[in-house]
């Protein structure tokens, strides 16, 4: 009785679990600004105020793709930092370096030009893909197993609040007098302010916390076994993990559909579409509302569900992700054959794609938890940043294939293979998934593992002989 009164109540991993969320919204924020951003730098009917810089640049789907290659390098050694030393101090520098970089980008281009821009988002490539793995390492240690999914997709549900916001904001502030430099300032105060915040709020871990109560950090503590600092990194296990590597195709598939329609649908639907920088902003950011709020909707039904012992963790996982693989792969299809006139219904199959996305934190984005809470944050950096490098390619086909930015045709190919990428590894995850503990998470699991592996063996070698 004690457990579901202290579990039903605001505490100490809510604010850690609202600070992770306000990181991750305000770093995609930070990521995706330049998708609505580089419409009006590179317009000069754009803003009301003629004194706003315009650039003649024809690499920007390059530009804005410049982010990952930079996101995808030290993923797996600052999740690995991270666990041995503590998270939070590289989710503090990570956000410092970003805020400095953004709010130096109108500086930059006016120098520099599209080069210094590149830069700019190379770095805050860099510092950003120490993010999500160590997200995932914070919540390894303040997620209690029955809260799992739900806190989990209440962090991750960041990166939508961060692109709703992000959409319309910097659309309007674009379009207005204060012109697309007014957008990068914004967000690197607001990335500062989180910065200060979280040096004086933040935690490790609920054992570390200045002032959680003792009641939660029994609750906390008593529903799940505590990640090891010290517990050796099972690199092989790992490698030869059937399970991590249904989740490893998943995330680069679902990863690529992502990509392609948070960097360009604003460009889509400006090209195509017609509308223009304010409502396409505001209309950009309608599909990842509905994304927000259906986060909630199945993560709180797939923690039921599992609690309730009416589905296996494994089964809820993968319902969730055929649910935000198979429907967006369809939207996508769909809207590539529509007459271009048909600009009602293609608003709505890009809400319904963008939307059923929302799935994937009750699927393969906390199937890492499950996996393996103790190596949780190493699996999400081998997962993120292969995904992310594989992501590059997404809008560097976009510049390949549409020569003709307002050419529907064109930009049939890049739905159709967003979709190809997005179903395929989800058959895998179907047949190969898992949502259990893996032996390598514990060393008594891998020494159990072991032990079975010789006696296998040893069976063989009699039955040979």
């Amino acid at each position: 009785m004690a457990e579901i009164v202290i579990g039903s109540r605001l505490g100490a991993r809510h604010v850690q679990v609202a600070f992770m969320l306000l990181l991750l919204g305000i770093g995609i924020g930070m990521r995706v600004h330049l998708s609505v951003a580089i419409v009006a730098m590179t317009d000069n009917t754009t803003s009301t105020n003629p004194d706003i810089p315009t650039y003649d640049w024809k690499n920007k789907s390059l530009i804005i793709s410049s982010f990952y290659w930079g996101y995808f390098c030290l993923q797996v050694v600052t999740a690995e930092l991270g666990r041995k030393y503590g998270p939070k101090k590289f989710l503090l520098l990570a956000m410092f370096i970003n805020s400095t970089a953004i709010s130096l980008i109108p500086l930059i281009a006016n120098l520099y030009g599209s080069i210094g821009v590149i830069v700019c988002r190379v770095i805050m490539g860099l510092t950003q893909g120490c993010f999500y793995c160590n997200v995932h390492n914070i919540l390894s240690k303040w997620t209690p197993d029955s809260e799992r999914t739900r806190l989990t997709s209440f962090a991750l549900s960041g990166a939508s609040l961060g692109t709703i916001f992000t959409m319309p904001i910097v659309g309007y502030m674009s379009s207005s007098n204060l012109g697309w430099p007014s957008a990068h300032y914004l967000y690197g105060i607001v990335g500062f302010s989180w910065t200060i915040s979280y040096l004086i709020i933040g935690s490790d871990s609920p054992r570390e916390h200045r002032s959680i109560t003792e009641a939660e950090l029994k609750y906390i503590e008593g529903s799940m076994k505590p990640a090891e600092k010290k517990l050796p990194t099972p690199w092989k296990s790992i490698a030869t993990s059937v399970p991590v590597w249904a989740l490893f195709f998943t995330q680069i598939g679902g990863n690529w559909a992502y990509t392609t329609l948070l960097s360009e649908i604003p460009i889509y639907m400006s090209k195509v579409m017609g509308f223009d920088m304010q409502n396409n902003g505001l209309l950009s950011a309608v599909p990842y509302l509905t994304n927000f709020f259906l986060t909630y909707v199945f993560s709180f039904s797939s923690d039921f569900l599992i609690n309730k012992n009416i589905l296996s963790i494994t089964l809820c996982r993968k319902i969730a992700n055929s649910i935000a693989t198979t429907v967006p792969a369809l939207s996508l299809i769909v809207l590539g054959f529509l007459p271009n006139d048909s600009n009602t219904l293609s608003v709505i199959l890009l809400i319904v794609a963008v939307g059923a996305q929302s799935a994937s934190s009750s699927g393969y984005l906390v199937n890492h938890l499950d996996l393996s809470p103790n190596f949780a944050g190493i699996l999400m950096a081998i997962c993120n940043s292969t995904a992310y490098f594989v992501g590059i390619f997404a809008p560097i086909l976009v510049q390949l294939v549409v020569v003709d930015e307002s050419d529907k045709a064109e930009w049939r190919t890049i739905f159709i293979v967003a979709a190809l990428l997005s179903l395929i590894p989800n058959i895998i995850f179907i047949v190969r998934g898992s949502g259990e503990v893996q032996p390598w998470n514990s060393i008594e699991g891998e020494e159990s593992r072991q032990q079975e592996r010789i006696k296998k063996m040893s069976v063989i070698s009699i039955m040979s002989t």
